[in-house]
């Protein structure tokens, strides 16, 4: 490898060392800034200057990457933010499903808590529904909308807690069908719903702890991305 070519990689390197988001929008990030900085050295190779100076000159013009960074960074906090509404939007409809399962399990007579599954029913519907609402909403105003409106700077921290609360309300909901299964002769039905909502709660929560990370790291201000 070349001099020119290794400043480059190592470049790209430091970037992705420095950017934080889901996979695949940071590897086509990073590849995307990898493919610019090196036509740019190529031009100024092209123009007359050895390839390692063309190289420098290049990364000169680009900034380092702690200038870039920033930049880069809210691209990716704006799609953790879509990932993890996505995520929600997603699964919470199972933790209504589960809930309806719930209700309509035939109960053996050892079942104690039916009012206290009600209401516990009740609360977990409403934060998935609203979770669910504001993540639709999130993935409109990251998406279509982005192309005219800036996206408000503090949604992904909001989408963040969203989810948060929403795994929490879906570790709730794996708890309280796994009591539930001990009490009822439907036991495998509501086993199956809980798992469900096991595999719901692990599948934001994880989502929600990356977006809330991203929402932390320093950004500059630009238009939110679709992924």
């Amino acid at each position: 490898m070349s001099p020119a070519d290794r400043l480059v990689q190592e470049y790209a390197a430091d970037l992705t060392a420095a950017l934080h988001g889901p996979a695949k929008a940071k590897s086509r990030l990073v590849e995307e800034v990898r493919d610019g900085l090196a036509d740019t050295a190529a031009a100024y190779a092209d123009a007359g200057l050895p390839a390692e100076d063309a190289a420098r000159q290049a990364v000169r013009e680009f900034g380092t990457v702690e200038e870039l960074a920033p930049s880069c960074q809210r691209e990716l906090t704006v799609a953790q933010a879509r990932h993890t509404a996505r995520a929600v939007t997603l699964t919470a409809p199972f933790l209504l499903a589960c809930w309806y399962l719930a209700r309509t399990a035939g109960h053996a007579p050892a079942w104690q808590l039916p009012a206290a599954a009600q209401l516990l029913a009740v609360h977990l519907a409403f934060v998935a529904t609203i979770a669910a609402l504001l993540a639709a909403a999130t993935l409109t105003a990251t998406g279509s909308l982005a192309r005219r409106l800036p996206t408000p700077e503090r949604l992904p921290l909001i989408v963040a807690w969203a989810g948060t609360t929403a795994s929490g309300a879906m570790a709730a909901a794996t708890l309280a069908l796994a009591t539930a299964a001990t009490l009822t002769t439907d036991w495998p039905l509501l086993a199956f719903a809980g798992a469900l909502s096991a595999t719901a709660h692990a599948t934001v929560a994880t989502s929600a702890r990356a977006c809330r990370r991203c929402a932390r790291l320093p950004v500059v201000a630009v238009t939110g991305v679709r992924t």
